[in-house]
């Protein structure tokens, strides 16, 4: 194995990259702020600021109009992806706190895009399995409990159009992938990162952007 570039990202180096990418709006600058402020203890399941502008660059790029998002939490990721979407485009935003996504909420309507944004309270594997069978998803991001990963992935690859794209965070998981003994959500990591990979329906790769983030194109069959 060879290995390619090297660069350490420094605290100075992460701030000259988010120089350098499209800088957040006063409302998702806010809602940063808010997660952390409310939220202190658990902020770290917020998306990473590089990757707001990221998702909004995937949907423009594939031309999306209908999301699912597993796991919402204060709505960052929901926000950045509604800005980014047509004035018909829809995202469905799963995930089972009404506490965490009402800060959210607030946000979507201070960016007027609340109207692009389908929140569902309940299990998200229940969401998922209630929509139609048929290919109509075109992008879905991934960042909700590890252990149900797999499940998630099994209940959206049939209903993604094929190009669609799922995108999934913290597929590296602060480095634990690398422990075979792993239990509980690194384990679920592990396995999920596994099954992607070997999945022939899907052409995936994992990238070292934050946390771990895999791109995963569902193949055209002919």
């Amino acid at each position: 194995m060879t290995k390619g570039n090297s660069t350490k990202i420094t605290d100075e180096l992460y701030r000259y990259v988010l120089a350098h990418n499209p800088p957040l709006d006063a409302v998702q600058r806010g809602l940063v702020a808010t997660t952390y402020e409310k939220f202190p203890d658990v902020a770290g399941m917020q998306s990473a600021e590089e990757q707001g502008p990221l998702l909004a660059f995937l949907v423009r790029l594939t031309g999306a109009r209908h999301i699912v998002e597993i796991g919402t939490f204060t709505g960052f990721s929901a926000l950045s992806m509604a800005q980014a979407l047509p004035a018909d485009g829809l995202i469905i935003a799963c995930d089972v706190s009404q506490e965490w996504t009402r800060y959210g909420q607030e946000a979507w309507e201070a960016a007027g895009v609340a109207d692009r944004i389908d929140l569902r309270i309940a299990p998200a594997l229940d969401t998922l399995r209630a929509m139609p069978a048929d290919e109509h998803i075109d992008m879905a991001y991934v960042d909700a409990d590890k252990e149900s990963q797999i499940s998630y992935w099994e209940e959206l690859v049939p209903r993604l159009r094929p190009g669609g794209l799922i995108v999934t965070d913290n597929t590296l998981y602060h480095g634990t992938v690398l422990d075979e003994s792993a239990t509980g959500a690194a384990a679920g990591v592990r396995a999920y990162n596994d099954h992607v990979a070997a999945d022939p329906r899907m052409e995936s790769v994992l990238l070292g952007i934050s946390d771990g983030l895999t791109l995963s194109r569902k193949r055209r069959t002919r």
